[in-house]
C-alpha cells in the first residue's frame, strides 16, 4: 500500500516509531508530547469520550522519504506525496493598514505553502487542515473566519491557483489560543473536486458570509500510486447555504450524516476503485459544547455504521453549527 492511515490513543508509552511516516497529527493534551521526527501537526484541544489523554494519528508512505524545513514548514516527502505542517503565530507577522494579523498570517503559511509545493514537485493540494484560535470572535471589523478566508483567498490568486472548481478538500475550525496551524497533503496527481448537490459550493457563498467565499471543495478523490483515497471536508448541517436545526445538536448530526451520504454517492458516481461507503470511512466530529459529546456519539454510531470516530472539541465555522464532522477512506485500485 502506497498511503496507510494510523490512529493510537495514548495512555502511556508512546506509539514507536516506524520510520515510514510521512506526517500527522497529535490531538488532546499535547504541551509534554515530545517532538517527532516527522511533521505532526498539534491540535491542542480536549478529547471527547475517548480513553486517553492523547491521541496520534499518522499517515504512512512506502520507500525512502525525503524531508526538510522550509520557512518555518516542517515536511516529508515520498512516494508522489508531500505532507507538510506550519504554525504561525499573529503576532509575529508584519501587516500594512489594510490588513488584520489573521488575514495577513493566512495568506503568508498559504504563499509559503504553495512555493513548497512548486519546488518539490507535488504541485496539487490535496486535503488541508486549518485551525486558529477564536474563530468565531470578531475584530479588524470582520468575524475571525471571514479574516482567514480573506488571507487564503489572497494567496491562491497571487499563486495563480484555481479559487473555485478545482480547489483542495479542507476543514477550517477554532480552538481557544494558539496560533494559525496548518497541515497540508498533497501530491503528483490532480485531485478530483466533489459537490454536494444538496449544498451551495463553498467558493459560491453569497456575501452574506463574509467578503470572500471559503476556497474548498466539500469533498476530494486523490490517486497516490495504485490507490484512491476520499477526503470529506469538514461538513456540518447546512442545506443550501443556509445553517438548519440550530440549537439541536442530535438534529445537526443526522442532517449532516444526510449530507456525508450525499457526498460518498457523488465519490462513488467518478470512483476507479470499489465503493465508498458510510461504514468504511473514518470520522473526527469536531463537537462545539463538551455536553454534547453523549449526545453527539450515541445519534452519530447507528448512522454510521460502527465505523471508527472521534470526538474533539473545537468551535466550528459558524457560530449556530453545533458539530461538524470530517472524514476519509482509502482503497486499492490494483486488481485483487
Amino acid at each position: 500500500m502506497s498511503l496507510q492511515h494510523t490512529l493510537a490513543v495514548q495512555t502511556g508509552v508512546p506509539p514507536k516509531a516506524r520510520g515510514n511516516e510521512l506526517g500527522g497529527v497529535a490531538l488532546g493534551d499535547t504541551k509534554d508530547l515530545a517532538a517527532a521526527a516527522w511533521p505532526r501537526q498539534h491540535l491542542r484541544t480536549r478529547l471527547l469520550d475517548t480513553a486517553g489523554p492523547l491521541l496520534q494519528e499518522c499517515w504512512l508512505a512506502e520507500g525512502p522519504l525525503a524531508q526538510g524545513h522550509s520557512e518555518g514548514i516542517h515536511w516529508r516527502r515520498g512516494d508522489g506525496m508531500l505532507y507538510g505542517v506550519i504554525e504561525l503565530h499573529e503576532t509575529d507577522t508584519p501587516t500594512t493598514r489594510d490588513d488584520s494579523p489573521l488575514r495577513a498570517t493566512s495568506r503568508l503559511a498559504y504563499e509559503r505553502l504553495f512555493r513548497l509545493l512548486r519546488e518539490q514537485g507535488t504541485p496539487h493540494l490535496w486535503r488541508v487542515w486549518n485551525y486558529m484560535g477564536r474563530i468565531n470572535d470578531a475584530s479588524h471589523g470582520l468575524e475571525r473566519y471571514r479574516q482567514f478566508n480573506l488571507g487564503r483567498y489572497d494567496a491562491f490568486v497571487q499563486a495563480q491557483r484555481d479559487t473555485g472548481g478545482q480547489v483542495p478538500a479542507a476543514c477550517a475550525l477554532g480552538l481557544q489560543e494558539g496560533p494559525l496551524s496548518i497541515a497540508f497533503l498533497a501530491g503528483t496527481t490532480p485531485l478530483v473536486p466533489l459537490e454536494n448537490p444538496r449544498q451551495v459550493s463553498a467558493w459560491r457563498y453569497p456575501s452574506q458570509y463574509g467578503p470572500q467565499a471559503p476556497t474548498f471543495s466539500r469533498a476530494a478523490l486523490a490517486h497516490p500510486r495504485g490507490q484512491e483515497a476520499l477526503f470529506i471536508s469538514g461538513t456540518a448541517s447546512i442545506v443550501g447555504h443556509e445553517t438548519v436545526h440550530p440549537g439541536d445538536v442530535a438534529a445537526q448530526c443526522r442532517e449532516t450524516v444526510r449530507n456525508l451520504e450525499c457526498l460518498v454517492q457523488e465519490a462513488n458516481r467518478v470512483a476507479r476503485s470499489r465503493p465508498f461507503s458510510l461504514a468504511g470511512l473514518s470520522h473526527r466530529a469536531y463537537v462545539r459544547h463538551a455536553d454534547d459529546a453523549v449526545t453527539v456519539r450515541h445519534t452519530l454510531e447507528p448512522l454510521l455504521g460502527g465505523a471508527p470516530l472521534v470526538c474533539v472539541q473545537a468551535d466550528v465555522c459558524r457560530s449556530d453549527l453545533l458539530v461538524e464532522i470530517e472524514c476519509h477512506a482509502i482503497h486499492s485500485t490494483e486488481p485483487a
